[in-house]
Protein backbone atom coordinates (compact mmCIF):
# COMPACT_ATOMS: atom_id res chain seq x y z
CA UNK A 1 0.00 0.00 0.00
CA UNK A 2 1.48 3.58 -0.90
CA UNK A 3 1.27 6.10 1.75
CA UNK A 4 3.19 8.48 3.55
CA UNK A 5 6.46 7.38 5.68
CA UNK A 6 7.63 8.45 8.57
CA UNK A 7 12.03 9.44 9.49
CA UNK A 8 13.64 7.27 11.57
CA UNK A 9 14.60 10.09 14.04
CA UNK A 10 10.88 9.70 15.58
CA UNK A 11 11.24 6.31 15.21
CA UNK A 12 14.00 6.71 18.08
CA UNK A 13 12.22 9.45 19.92
CA UNK A 14 8.84 7.27 20.71
CA UNK A 15 10.90 4.60 22.04
CA UNK A 16 12.76 6.73 24.79
CA UNK A 17 9.99 6.17 27.42
CA UNK A 18 9.78 2.47 26.74
CA UNK A 19 14.20 2.73 27.38
CA UNK A 20 13.50 4.66 30.26
CA UNK A 21 11.36 2.52 31.87
CA UNK A 22 13.84 -0.46 31.35
CA UNK A 23 11.66 -1.95 28.13
CA UNK A 24 13.55 -3.98 26.05
CA UNK A 25 12.28 -2.10 22.81
CA UNK A 26 13.72 -4.68 20.08
CA UNK A 27 11.09 -7.23 20.54
CA UNK A 28 8.81 -4.08 19.63
CA UNK A 29 10.18 -2.51 16.49
CA UNK A 30 10.03 -6.97 15.61
CA UNK A 31 6.48 -7.22 16.41
CA UNK A 32 5.60 -3.63 14.26
CA UNK A 33 7.56 -4.97 11.36
CA UNK A 34 10.74 -2.61 11.99
CA UNK A 35 13.98 -3.43 11.49
CA UNK A 36 15.95 -2.44 14.43
CA UNK A 37 18.92 -1.99 12.03
CA UNK A 38 17.33 1.08 10.47
CA UNK A 39 17.78 3.08 13.79
CA UNK A 40 21.38 3.34 13.17
CA UNK A 41 20.81 5.01 9.65
CA UNK A 42 19.63 8.89 10.19
CA UNK A 43 18.18 8.51 6.73
CA UNK A 44 16.37 6.00 7.27
CA UNK A 45 12.34 6.07 6.97
CA UNK A 46 9.57 3.23 7.88
CA UNK A 47 5.89 3.44 6.30
CA UNK A 48 3.51 5.38 8.52
CA UNK A 49 1.37 2.01 8.79
CA UNK A 50 4.79 -0.03 10.39
CA UNK A 51 5.10 3.06 12.99
CA UNK A 52 0.97 3.15 13.82
CA UNK A 53 1.80 -0.71 15.13
CA UNK A 54 5.10 0.49 17.13
CA UNK A 55 2.71 2.70 18.64
CA UNK A 56 0.18 0.42 19.67
CA UNK A 57 3.08 -2.32 20.78
CA UNK A 58 4.10 0.90 22.72
CA UNK A 59 0.98 1.76 24.17
CA UNK A 60 0.21 -1.40 25.41
CA UNK A 61 4.03 -2.47 26.87
CA UNK A 62 3.78 1.33 29.02
CA UNK A 63 0.10 1.07 29.90
CA UNK A 64 -0.06 5.12 28.57
CA UNK A 65 -1.45 7.34 26.79
CA UNK A 66 1.99 9.64 26.42
CA UNK A 67 3.94 6.30 26.03
CA UNK A 68 6.36 6.62 29.20
CA UNK A 69 7.58 10.74 27.52
CA UNK A 70 5.20 13.02 29.47
CA UNK A 71 5.74 14.39 32.85
CA UNK A 72 4.02 11.90 34.09
CA UNK A 73 1.76 9.14 32.91
CA UNK A 74 -2.27 9.40 31.19
CA UNK A 75 -4.73 6.33 32.07
CA UNK A 76 -5.68 5.03 29.08
CA UNK A 77 -9.35 5.77 28.26
CA UNK A 78 -8.33 9.57 29.15
CA UNK A 79 -8.42 10.83 25.39
CA UNK A 80 -11.48 8.38 24.26
CA UNK A 81 -13.66 10.62 27.64
CA UNK A 82 -12.00 13.40 26.18
CA UNK A 83 -13.44 12.83 22.48
CA UNK A 84 -16.59 12.36 24.03
CA UNK A 85 -16.75 15.47 25.54
CA UNK A 86 -16.29 17.32 21.97
CA UNK A 87 -18.44 15.47 19.60
CA UNK A 88 -21.50 16.90 21.50
CA UNK A 89 -20.57 20.51 21.01
CA UNK A 90 -21.89 22.38 18.42
CA UNK A 91 -18.68 24.26 16.68
CA UNK A 92 -14.87 24.00 16.51
CA UNK A 93 -14.12 26.83 19.14
CA UNK A 94 -16.54 24.68 22.01
CA UNK A 95 -15.18 21.35 21.33
CA UNK A 96 -11.55 22.94 21.17
CA UNK A 97 -12.12 24.65 24.33
CA UNK A 98 -14.08 21.52 26.29
CA UNK A 99 -11.05 19.35 25.73
CA UNK A 100 -8.55 21.86 27.02
CA UNK A 101 -10.46 22.48 30.22
CA UNK A 102 -10.87 18.26 30.11
CA UNK A 103 -7.24 18.56 30.40
CA UNK A 104 -6.64 20.76 32.93
CA UNK A 105 -8.62 18.66 35.17
CA UNK A 106 -5.15 15.80 35.33
CA UNK A 107 -2.30 17.95 37.50
CA UNK A 108 0.99 17.32 35.81
CA UNK A 109 0.06 16.53 32.25
CA UNK A 110 1.04 18.91 29.43
CA UNK A 111 -1.33 22.40 29.97
CA UNK A 112 -2.90 23.46 26.90
CA UNK A 113 -4.78 26.53 25.77
CA UNK A 114 -6.99 28.14 23.55
CA UNK A 115 -6.24 32.01 22.58
CA UNK A 116 -9.69 32.90 21.04
CA UNK A 117 -10.07 36.42 19.39
CA UNK A 118 -12.22 39.36 21.06
CA UNK A 119 -10.53 38.32 24.64
CA UNK A 120 -7.29 40.69 24.74
CA UNK A 121 -5.30 37.72 23.28
CA UNK A 122 -5.38 35.96 26.61
CA UNK A 123 -6.69 32.36 26.70
CA UNK A 124 -9.29 31.31 27.02
CA UNK A 125 -10.34 29.47 30.65
CA UNK A 126 -13.45 28.40 32.23
CA UNK A 127 -13.36 30.98 34.68
CA UNK A 128 -13.38 33.98 31.87
CA UNK A 129 -16.87 35.22 29.71
CA UNK A 130 -18.25 33.11 27.35
CA UNK A 131 -18.91 35.42 24.89
CA UNK A 132 -19.96 34.11 21.37
CA UNK A 133 -17.23 33.19 18.87
CA UNK A 134 -19.27 33.47 15.81
CA UNK A 135 -18.83 37.08 16.28
CA UNK A 136 -14.97 37.05 16.32
CA UNK A 137 -13.42 39.11 13.92
CA UNK A 138 -10.53 36.75 11.09
CA UNK A 139 -8.44 39.93 11.46
CA UNK A 140 -7.31 38.26 14.83
CA UNK A 141 -6.29 34.72 14.64
CA UNK A 142 -6.77 31.83 16.93
CA UNK A 143 -4.39 29.72 18.61
CA UNK A 144 -3.73 26.46 19.86
CA UNK A 145 -0.71 26.90 22.79
CA UNK A 146 1.12 24.34 24.61
CA UNK A 147 1.73 26.47 28.11
CA UNK A 148 4.01 23.82 29.76
CA UNK A 149 8.20 23.98 28.81
CA UNK A 150 8.90 20.66 28.02
CA UNK A 151 12.40 20.86 27.24
CA UNK A 152 13.68 20.05 30.58
CA UNK A 153 12.28 16.33 30.23
CA UNK A 154 13.76 13.81 27.67
CA UNK A 155 12.42 13.49 24.18
CA UNK A 156 10.12 16.69 25.72
CA UNK A 157 10.61 18.78 22.18
CA UNK A 158 9.45 15.74 20.79
CA UNK A 159 6.46 15.29 22.92
CA UNK A 160 5.55 19.31 22.10
CA UNK A 161 5.69 18.94 18.39
CA UNK A 162 3.67 15.94 18.38
CA UNK A 163 0.30 17.89 20.96
CA UNK A 164 0.74 20.33 18.18
CA UNK A 165 0.31 18.45 15.13
CA UNK A 166 -2.24 15.90 16.60
CA UNK A 167 -4.67 18.65 17.87
CA UNK A 168 -4.70 20.15 14.35
CA UNK A 169 -5.69 17.18 13.00
CA UNK A 170 -7.92 16.28 15.52
CA UNK A 171 -9.72 20.03 14.80
CA UNK A 172 -9.72 19.05 11.62
CA UNK A 173 -11.46 15.41 12.09
CA UNK A 174 -13.82 17.48 14.09
CA UNK A 175 -14.99 19.63 11.43
CA UNK A 176 -14.41 17.08 8.41
CA UNK A 177 -12.34 19.72 6.76
CA UNK A 178 -8.90 20.27 6.86
CA UNK A 179 -7.34 23.46 8.86
CA UNK A 180 -5.03 25.73 7.10
CA UNK A 181 -2.47 26.95 9.33
CA UNK A 182 -1.40 30.26 8.72
CA UNK A 183 1.99 29.96 11.53
CA UNK A 184 3.60 27.13 13.96
CA UNK A 185 6.11 27.79 16.06
CA UNK A 186 8.36 26.43 18.66
CA UNK A 187 9.98 27.73 21.81
CA UNK A 188 13.61 24.62 20.93
CA UNK A 189 15.67 25.48 18.56
CA UNK A 190 15.45 23.65 15.34
CA UNK A 191 16.30 20.35 15.19
CA UNK A 192 18.82 18.97 11.97
CA UNK A 193 15.28 17.73 10.57
CA UNK A 194 13.96 20.90 10.78
CA UNK A 195 13.33 21.15 6.84
CA UNK A 196 10.39 18.59 7.01
CA UNK A 197 8.43 20.81 9.19
CA UNK A 198 6.87 23.14 6.35
CA UNK A 199 5.63 20.02 4.41
CA UNK A 200 4.12 18.52 7.83
CA UNK A 201 1.94 22.11 8.63
CA UNK A 202 2.35 23.27 4.97
CA UNK A 203 2.94 26.64 6.70
CA UNK A 204 5.98 28.66 7.84
CA UNK A 205 8.07 27.10 11.10
CA UNK A 206 9.39 28.96 13.49
CA UNK A 207 12.01 27.51 16.18
CA UNK A 208 13.32 29.43 19.23
CA UNK A 209 10.29 31.55 19.53
CA UNK A 210 9.08 32.52 22.82
CA UNK A 211 6.20 29.95 22.58
CA UNK A 212 4.67 26.78 21.57
CA UNK A 213 1.46 27.35 19.33
CA UNK A 214 -0.26 26.57 15.91
CA UNK A 215 -2.08 29.97 14.99
CA UNK A 216 -4.82 29.97 12.18
CA UNK A 217 -8.46 31.59 11.32
CA UNK A 218 -10.47 32.54 13.74
CA UNK A 219 -13.60 31.91 11.69
CA UNK A 220 -12.57 28.14 11.67
CA UNK A 221 -13.95 28.01 14.90
CA UNK A 222 -17.23 28.87 14.18
CA UNK A 223 -17.43 25.25 11.78
CA UNK A 224 -19.83 23.02 13.36
CA UNK A 225 -18.61 19.46 14.60
CA UNK A 226 -19.71 17.02 12.11
CA UNK A 227 -18.63 13.66 14.28
CA UNK A 228 -20.95 11.75 16.11
CA UNK A 229 -20.00 9.41 18.98
CA UNK A 230 -20.13 6.33 16.37
CA UNK A 231 -17.72 8.40 13.76
CA UNK A 232 -15.63 8.77 17.04
CA UNK A 233 -15.97 5.12 18.09
CA UNK A 234 -14.73 4.13 14.59
CA UNK A 235 -11.92 6.42 14.85
CA UNK A 236 -11.01 5.03 18.01
CA UNK A 237 -10.69 1.26 16.95
CA UNK A 238 -8.51 2.64 14.12
CA UNK A 239 -6.26 4.78 16.02
CA UNK A 240 -3.35 5.47 16.05
CA UNK A 241 -3.54 5.29 12.38
CA UNK A 242 -6.44 7.74 11.45
CA UNK A 243 -4.54 10.19 14.07
CA UNK A 244 -0.92 9.50 12.07
CA UNK A 245 -2.15 10.01 8.68
CA UNK A 246 -3.07 13.55 7.75
CA UNK A 247 -6.26 13.39 6.32
CA UNK A 248 -6.90 14.55 2.31
CA UNK A 249 -9.36 16.82 2.67
CA UNK A 250 -9.08 18.45 -0.42
CA UNK A 251 -7.80 21.81 0.49
CA UNK A 252 -4.37 21.87 -0.74
CA UNK A 253 -2.74 21.30 -3.96
CA UNK A 254 -0.06 19.18 -3.00
CA UNK A 255 -2.89 16.59 -1.48
CA UNK A 256 -5.18 16.78 -4.92
CA UNK A 257 -1.82 16.08 -6.65
CA UNK A 258 -0.46 13.61 -4.31
CA UNK A 259 -4.22 11.96 -5.03
CA UNK A 260 -3.32 12.38 -8.42
CA UNK A 261 0.05 10.77 -8.77
CA UNK A 262 -0.42 7.82 -6.31
CA UNK A 263 -2.40 5.16 -8.31
CA UNK A 264 -0.21 5.11 -11.10
CA UNK A 265 2.27 3.44 -9.11
CA UNK A 266 -0.24 0.31 -7.67
CA UNK A 267 -0.86 -1.38 -11.16
CA UNK A 268 1.26 -4.40 -11.63
CA UNK A 269 2.38 -3.12 -14.61
CA UNK A 270 5.54 -0.72 -14.90
CA UNK A 271 4.19 2.55 -13.88
CA UNK A 272 4.48 6.09 -15.76
CA UNK A 273 3.77 8.88 -13.71
CA UNK A 274 1.89 11.50 -15.53
CA UNK A 275 3.63 14.94 -16.69
CA UNK A 276 3.39 18.03 -14.89
CA UNK A 277 0.95 19.54 -17.40
CA UNK A 278 -1.27 15.93 -17.35
CA UNK A 279 -1.77 16.49 -13.82
CA UNK A 280 -2.72 20.32 -14.21
CA UNK A 281 -5.19 19.72 -16.67
CA UNK A 282 -6.48 16.78 -14.52
CA UNK A 283 -7.12 19.49 -11.76
CA UNK A 284 -8.72 22.33 -14.18
CA UNK A 285 -5.51 24.76 -13.95
CA UNK A 286 -2.60 25.96 -16.07
CA UNK A 287 0.91 24.13 -15.90
CA UNK A 288 2.26 27.47 -14.21
CA UNK A 289 -0.61 27.73 -11.98
CA UNK A 290 0.20 24.06 -10.51
CA UNK A 291 3.73 25.49 -10.22
CA UNK A 292 2.99 28.60 -8.51
CA UNK A 293 0.57 26.70 -6.11
CA UNK A 294 2.82 24.02 -5.24
CA UNK A 295 5.49 26.48 -4.93
CA UNK A 296 3.68 28.60 -2.45
CA UNK A 297 2.91 25.09 -0.06
CA UNK A 298 6.96 24.38 -0.07
CA UNK A 299 6.81 21.64 -2.55
CA UNK A 300 7.22 21.35 -6.53
CA UNK A 301 5.91 19.18 -8.77
CA UNK A 302 9.33 16.85 -9.04
CA UNK A 303 9.51 17.04 -5.43
CA UNK A 304 6.06 14.97 -5.01
CA UNK A 305 6.91 12.44 -8.14
CA UNK A 306 9.81 11.82 -5.80
CA UNK A 307 7.89 11.43 -2.58
CA UNK A 308 5.30 9.32 -4.12
CA UNK A 309 7.54 6.68 -5.75
CA UNK A 310 9.87 6.94 -2.21
CA UNK A 311 6.61 6.14 -0.08
CA UNK A 312 5.59 2.91 -2.63
CA UNK A 313 9.12 1.71 -2.48
CA UNK A 314 9.17 1.87 1.35
CA UNK A 315 5.76 0.02 2.36
CA UNK A 316 6.60 -2.48 -0.76
CA UNK A 317 10.00 -3.57 0.67
CA UNK A 318 8.37 -3.59 3.98
CA UNK A 319 5.74 -5.90 2.95
CA UNK A 320 8.79 -8.04 1.91
CA UNK A 321 6.76 -9.86 -1.05
CA UNK A 322 8.17 -8.65 -4.17
CA UNK A 323 11.36 -8.59 -5.48
CA UNK A 324 13.74 -5.62 -5.74
CA UNK A 325 13.57 -5.91 -9.21
CA UNK A 326 9.94 -6.10 -10.00
CA UNK A 327 9.47 -3.55 -7.81
CA UNK A 328 11.72 -1.14 -9.76
CA UNK A 329 10.47 -1.96 -13.09
CA UNK A 330 6.82 -1.25 -11.45
CA UNK A 331 7.60 2.28 -10.45
CA UNK A 332 8.43 2.76 -13.18
CA UNK A 333 12.43 2.82 -13.72
CA UNK A 334 14.55 0.94 -16.44
CA UNK A 335 17.03 -0.96 -14.72
CA UNK A 336 17.88 -1.92 -11.16
CA UNK A 337 20.78 0.33 -10.71
CA UNK A 338 18.70 3.36 -11.47
CA UNK A 339 16.38 2.36 -8.89
CA UNK A 340 18.97 1.47 -6.16
CA UNK A 341 20.89 5.07 -6.84
CA UNK A 342 17.32 7.02 -6.80
CA UNK A 343 16.35 4.88 -3.40
CA UNK A 344 20.11 5.71 -1.87
CA UNK A 345 19.55 9.18 -2.41
CA UNK A 346 15.82 9.29 -0.97
CA UNK A 347 17.24 7.25 2.30
CA UNK A 348 21.01 7.11 2.75
CA UNK A 349 20.82 3.23 2.17
CA UNK A 350 20.24 0.47 -0.26
CA UNK A 351 16.54 -1.30 -0.99
CA UNK A 352 17.89 -4.34 0.98
CA UNK A 353 18.26 -2.82 4.40
CA UNK A 354 14.50 -2.30 3.85
CA UNK A 355 13.65 -5.83 3.67
CA UNK A 356 11.81 -6.29 7.15
CA UNK A 357 10.58 -10.21 7.93
CA UNK A 358 6.75 -10.72 7.86
CA UNK A 359 5.43 -9.50 10.81
CA UNK A 360 4.80 -12.37 13.88
CA UNK A 361 2.17 -14.26 13.58
CA UNK A 362 1.13 -14.23 17.33
CA UNK A 363 0.25 -10.69 15.98
CA UNK A 364 -3.43 -11.51 14.10
CA UNK A 365 -4.25 -13.14 17.29
CA UNK A 366 -3.12 -10.32 20.08
CA UNK A 367 -5.36 -9.50 22.12
CA UNK A 368 -7.55 -6.08 20.75
CA UNK A 369 -6.47 -3.17 22.80
CA UNK A 370 -8.68 -0.56 24.27
CA UNK A 371 -9.58 1.83 21.35
CA UNK A 372 -7.65 4.94 22.70
CA UNK A 373 -4.59 6.71 21.20
CA UNK A 374 -1.69 6.78 22.60
CA UNK A 375 -1.08 10.40 22.94
CA UNK A 376 -3.42 13.27 23.25
CA UNK A 377 -4.00 11.22 19.83
CA UNK A 378 -0.66 9.37 18.91
CA UNK A 379 3.31 10.72 18.89
CA UNK A 380 5.87 11.10 16.32
CA UNK A 381 3.85 13.20 13.95
CA UNK A 382 6.38 15.29 13.10
CA UNK A 383 8.77 13.81 10.00
CA UNK A 384 5.54 12.40 8.56
CA UNK A 385 5.91 13.23 4.82
CA UNK A 386 3.38 13.74 2.22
Amino acid sequence: MTGPTIAVHHVRAVLGGARRAGLDTVPLLQAAGISPLLLGDDRARVAADRFARLVKELHRATDDEFLGLGPRPSRRGTFAMMGLACVGCPDLGTALERAVRFYGLFPGGPEMAVTMPGRNGEPRTPDRDDRDIRDASPAHPAEFSLLSDLRPYPEGTFLAESVLIIWHRLSSWLIGRHIPLSDVCFVHPAPAHAHEYELLFDCAVRFGAPRTAAVFDARWLAAPVVQDEAALAAMLRRAPADLLSRREYGTTFTERVRRTLAPALRSPGPARLPEAAEVAARLAVSPATLRRRLQAEGTSYQRLKDAVRRDAAISALAAGREPIAALAARLGFSEDTAFHRAFRRWTGTTPGAYRLRPPSPALPGSPVLPPTPALPGAPALPGQQS
